[in-house]
C-alpha cells in the first residue's frame, strides 16, 4: 500500500492540545518524575556501574526513527565462516537504576513509555533514558552485549550475553539507510543486515511463525502542523526486526535451561476463532485451501487489496490474550508464543518497557552460570499484573490520541463524502462495523444508513457523520 498522508492546519494545535490534556487528565496520566525521581536519576547518570570487559572495538551503529533519542539497541554484523555473527548490545539500565529505590519504584508505577502526538510520557527520566543509558554516539557506555551466532540458512548455533562497555559510531534512521541500500551505497552491514533479516524470515515461515502485514496509522506533527497517515514498514525495520525477535528467542532459551525468568506468551488461536476466520474468507471470496494453514494464508495476502485488508483486519481476533509468565523452579506449561511459534522474551527495549530488564538480568547472571539476583526474583511474581495494566493504559492511550486527532483533522468535512474500505462488520449487528479511509488516514466506526448489512472487505462512498474531539469519536455512515 502506498504512502498516504493528511496534513492538518497549524491553528488546530489548540484543539489537539487541550483535548490531550483532558485524555491525560481522564487517564490520570503521570506529569513529570517527583523530585526524589529526578535526583536519583542525575545521581546514577553520574555514577553508573561499568563493566570490565571493553567491547568499543566493535563498530556499532543504531537505526531508529529519526527523531529518537531512547535508543535501546546498537548493532553490528560480521561473517563467521559460512554464517553469521550478530552483535546486539541493549542498553544496560541496571546499571543506572537501583532495585527498589526511587527511580524503580516509579519505573513499576509506569511499566511502559507512552508514546503521544509530538511528546512521551517515559518509562525513565530522561537523564536517564535520552542521556546516560542511551546508546548515542557521544561516548561508550554500559550495554548487555548479545552475541550470536548463525549457521549458512540463519538457524542459531551459539549465543552469548555478558555486560561490557560499548560504543555507537553513528545514530542513523530507517528512511536514510533504505534509502542507502536502494541507491546502491549502504555500508556492508547492512548488506549483511538484510541477508540476515531475509533468512530469519524463512526460518520464521518454517517454524509456523507469522506477523500481520497492515499498515501503522502514525501521527506527525511537524513545522507545517500535524499529519496522519498509513505507513507501510520499510525492508530494513523488518530485518532489525528479525535480529530483535532472534535476540528475545535465545533470551527465552537461556531462562527456559536455567528455570527462572519471564517469557511473554500467546496461546495458540482456538480452533472456534480460525472457524470465524474462515467464514469471513468464504464471504470475502478468499481463496483458503482446506490444507492451508493460518500462517501460511497471511503470507499469502496483499495487504492493498480490499478484500485482502478486511481479511488481514479480522485476523486480529486471534492475537488477543498475550500475556507474560514468570517461574523460578517448575516450567509454566504454556510458554510459546504462537505466532512467533517459539518460546520468545522481551529483553531488547529496557529503557521502555519495564519487563526487560528483568529478562536481561536473569539471562545474563544465567549465561555467567551465577545466581540470578535476588531482587529479580522477588519481583517475577508481581511482572505480569504490572505489564498487562501498563498494555492496557497504553493500548486506551493510543486509540484515544488517534480518536482525537482523527476528529479534529475532520471536524471542518462532516457532511462530506469519503472513499473507504469496509473492514469489519460486527457478527452481532451486521449493520455496524468499521470503514478505513485513506485520505485522511482514518479507522473509524462505520454504520448502514440504509438498514442493509455492511459489505465487507469493499470499497465504498461513506458520508462522515460526526467528528467530535472533546468526545474523540468519528463515526460515517454508508448511504
Amino acid at each position: 500500500m502506498p504512502r498516504r498522508e493528511v496534513r492538518v492546519a497549524a491553528q488546530a494545535d489548540t484543539a489537539v492540545e487541550q483535548g490531550v490534556a483532558d485524555l491525560h487528565r481522564d487517564l490520570e496520566l503521570p506529569d513529570g518524575f517527583p523530585p526524589e525521581v529526578l535526583e536519583e536519576a542525575a545521581a546514577a547518570a553520574r555514577a553508573p556501574r561499568l563493566p570490565d570487559l571493553d567491547r568499543t572495538d566493535l563498530p556499532f551503529v543504531t537505526i531508529d526513527p529519526e527523531s529518537s533519542r531512547d535508543l535501546d539497541q546498537a548493532l553490528h554484523l560480521e561473517r563467521s565462516g559460512t554464517g553469521f555473527r550478530v552483535f546486539y548490545a541493549i542498553a544496560d539500565v541496571a546499571a543506572f537504576v537501583r532495585p527498589g529505590g526511587a527511580v524503580d519504584r516509579e519505573a513499576h508505577r509506569r511499566g511502559e513509555t507512552l508514546y503521544g502526538v509530538g511528546s512521551k510520557i517515559p518509562l525513565h527520566p530522561p537523564e536517564l533514558s535520552e542521556a546516560a543509558a542511551s546508546l548515542l554516539p557521544d561516548g561508550p557506555r554500559p550495554a548487555l552485549l548479545w552475541t550470536i551466532d548463525l549457521d549458512a540458512e540463519g538457524a542459531q548455533t551459539a549465543v552469548r550475553v555478558e555486560r561490557a562497555m560499548v560504543r555507537s559510531r553513528a545514530k542513523l534512521s530507517y528512511a536514510g539507510v533504505q534509502a542507502d541500500l536502494e541507491a546502491g551505497r549502504g555500508d556492508e552491514v547492512f548488506t549483511l543486515l538484510g541477508d540476515v533479516g531475509r533468512l530469519r524470515l524463512e526460518q520464521e515461515a518454517a517454524r509456523g511463525g507469522v506477523s500481520l502485514p497492515l499498515p501503522d496509522q502514525e501521527v506527525v506533527r511537524d513545522d507545517g502542523g500535524w499529519r496522519l497517515e498509513f505507513r507501510e514498514p520499510l525492508a530494513v525495520e523488518l530485518w532489525n526486526a528479525q535480529v530483535s525477535l532472534l535476540t528475545g528467542m535465545a533470551a527465552a532459551g537461556i531462562m527456559v535451561t536455567g528455570k527462572v525468568g519471564v517469557l511473554r506468551t500467546l496461546a495458540p488461536a482456538d480452533p472456534d476463532g480460525i472457524a470465524r476466520l474462515r467464514r469471513v474468507a468464504a464471504a470475502l471470496h478468499v481463496l483458503w485451501a482446506a490444507d492451508m494453514t493460518y500462517p501460511d494464508l497471511v503470507r499469502s495476502l496483499d495487504p492493498s487489496r480490499p478484500d485482502h485488508a478486511a481479511l488481514l483486519t479480522a485476523s486480529t481476533s486471534l492475537l488477543r490474550g498475550s500475556g507474560y509468565v514468570t517461574f523460578d523452579g517448575d516450567l509454566p506449561e504454556e510458554r510459546r508464543h504462537s505466532t512467533i511459534a517459539a518460546e520468545y522474551a522481551h529483553t531488547t527495549a529496557p529503557l521502555r518497557r519495564l519487563v526487560d530488564r528483568y529478562a536481561g538480568e536473569a539471562s545474563v547472571a544465567l549465561c555467567a552460570g551465577e545466581e540470578v539476583p535476588g531482587w529479580v526474583r522477588e519481583a517475577l511474581p508481581g511482572l505480569p499484573e504490572t505489564m498487562r495494566e501498563s498494555a492496557r493504559r497504553a493500548n486506551t492511550y493510543e486509540r484515544e490520541l488517534l480518536d482525537l486527532v482523527e476528529a479534529v483533522v475532520l471536524r471542518p468535512r462532516v457532511g462530506e463524502e469519503f472513499p473507504g474500505m469496509v473492514v469489519s462488520v460486527s457478527a452481532d449487528t451486521p449493520t455496524s462495523g468499521e470503514v478505513m479511509v485513506t485520505e485522511p488516514a482514518v479507522e473509524a466506526k462505520l454504520e448502514s444508513g440504509s438498514g442493509a448489512p455492511l459489505p465487507l472487505g469493499q470499497e465504498a462512498s461513506v458520508r462522515l457523520t460526526e467528528a467530535d474531539p472533546a468526545r474523540r469519536r468519528v463515526r460515517f455512515t454508508l448511504p
